[in-house]
């Protein structure tokens, strides 16, 4: 290389060089200059010199930097699961803790929500499930035919102490035993008997009744007269001596010596079980209950007792349990209930808590939930009953009804179908009348 090419190489690596230096001047060391020029200048501040630690680049294992899919999906889930059971435990919680509070007797629940919030968890759903039954020579059955089928009805009930007794109507207890459906459930018993006669012989065994009404219910008649299958037998007529039957047109030839032969004697004839072994008449499968805000849960019942008045319809359902579940702060209390019915006035307001169409209005994404419906008194009582404007309908039959302070006024058991507002309640006297062991069991626990 020539002595000219080697002094312009480095006047360019000088210049590189100086140009660096301008480029990172920030971080390089001051010159001698600068540095006399702050020294004699106190105003120009001094830098420290920091020395920057250098660091080695990091050459990371490929395999490490690696993510496992597994383990992120596993970890998720987990977190899923978490956050789920925390969210569970913690609703589970709150529910649990928010109690209704007691309320004291004398106080006046001058609001609707008030009165809702104060006894919504004393008003039940009545599901009551119920059928034809006979007795034949003392076994029971229950009777699986086309005209007699399992029927169910829903009504309202509530708690009036704490040993599991409810007041409901006594309709939705013993529907069978109402007005309206005597005469027709009478009809039809004394058809199911007469029925079951013209078919049940005596050689059937207890264990086989039911099967064998059953399978030949097709061949039974309520035509019958006493003497099985179902029909009249005619034994003919005086006119009718049985000479038709002689084919020969001589006679002569017929031996008068001759014994008669009683065809029908020979014929092996059986005995049917008498109507007067048989009874037939309707009966509970299964009476149950529903809270409020419970999940669909069942709570069954035994009906204890129906008022003796007919024209009075309550009746008294209790848990099989005799306990009232805790969840029932305030049971509708019968001392705090109206006694005087004349002070009962038109235009004065009306609130019922029910549950009107039973499961189809009650049931909801979150449970069982009972409703409030609102109005008037409508007219004077007259010692029984009370007519308000309260919206009502089947299902609601057994609710409480309150007055402006959630006193107890009635217990709604009738309406017109056809047309709203046009409802009837038991006032609330006619539950000491009819069942005073009530209050005096309360009296006795107190």
């Amino acid at each position: 290389m020539s002595k000219e090419n080697q002094e312009s190489n480095e006047d360019s690596n000088e210049k590189k060089h100086h140009e660096n230096n301008s480029q990172f001047n920030e971080f390089s060391e001051p010159s001698e200059l600068e540095n006399e020029i702050r020294d004699e200048n106190p105003l120009i501040p001094k830098e420290e010199v920091v020395e920057n630690p250098v660091i080695a680049p990091t050459h990371l294992d490929p395999e490490i930097n690696k993510k496992n899919p597994y383990k992120i999906a596993f970890f998720s889930l987990g977190g899923i699961i978490l956050l789920s059971g925390i969210s569970y435990f913690g609703y589970k919680f709150y529910k649990e803790n928010q109690k209704t509070e007691p309320i004291v007797a004398s106080a006046c629940l001058d609001t609707d929500t008030k009165i809702y919030d104060a006894y919504k968890d004393a008003v039940v759903m009545v599901k009551h499930r119920y059928g034809y039954f006979a007795k034949i020579k003392g076994k029971e059955i229950q009777l699986n035919i086309p005209e007699a089928t399992e029927e169910i009805l829903y009504g309202t009930a509530f708690f009036v102490d704490k040993n599991g007794n409810m007041i409901s109507n006594s309709h939705v207890l013993q529907p069978w035993n109402t007005h309206e459906n005597k005469e027709k459930i009478f009809t039809n018993t004394e058809n199911f008997k007469r029925k079951i006669a013209s078919i049940l012989t005596t050689d059937i065994s207890e264990d086989g009744y039911e099967t064998f009404i059953t399978s030949n219910w097709g061949n039974a008649s309520s035509e019958y007269d006493g003497e099985g299958d179902g029909g009249n037998y005619d034994e003919g007529s005086e006119d009718n001596t049985g000479e038709d039957f002689i084919s020969s047109s001589d006679a002569s030839v017929v031996d008068t010596l001759a014994e008669p032969v009683d065809i029908a004697a020979s014929i092996p004839q059986k005995e049917y079980v008498s109507q007067d072994e048989i009874q037939v008449y309707m009966k509970t499968l299964d009476i149950s209950v529903a809270l409020h805000d419970s999940s669909d849960q069942w709570l069954p019942c035994t009906v204890e007792k129906i008022a003796e008045d007919e024209g009075v319809d309550l009746g008294i359902l209790q848990l099989s349990n005799k306990e009232t579940p805790n969840t029932v702060v305030n049971i509708i209390n019968l001392d705090n209930s109206i006694t005087d019915d004349k002070s009962l006035h038109p235009g004065e307001k009306a609130v019922m808590i029910g549950y009107p169409l039973g499961e189809d209005l009650a049931l909801t994404n979150s449970g069982v939930k009972v409703q409030l419906y609102n109005g008037q008194i409508s007219k004077e009582s007259d010692g029984t009953k009370i007519q308000y404007s309260v919206t009502s309908t089947h299902g609601a039959s057994g609710a409480p009804v309150f007055n402006n302070c959630g006193q107890l006024i009635a217990v709604n058991f009738s309406g017109i179908d056809q047309i709203q507002g046009f409802n009837f309640g038991i006032v609330s006297k006619q539950i000491r009348s009819s069942f005073p062991f009530l209050i005096t069991k309360k009296q006795e626990t107190k």
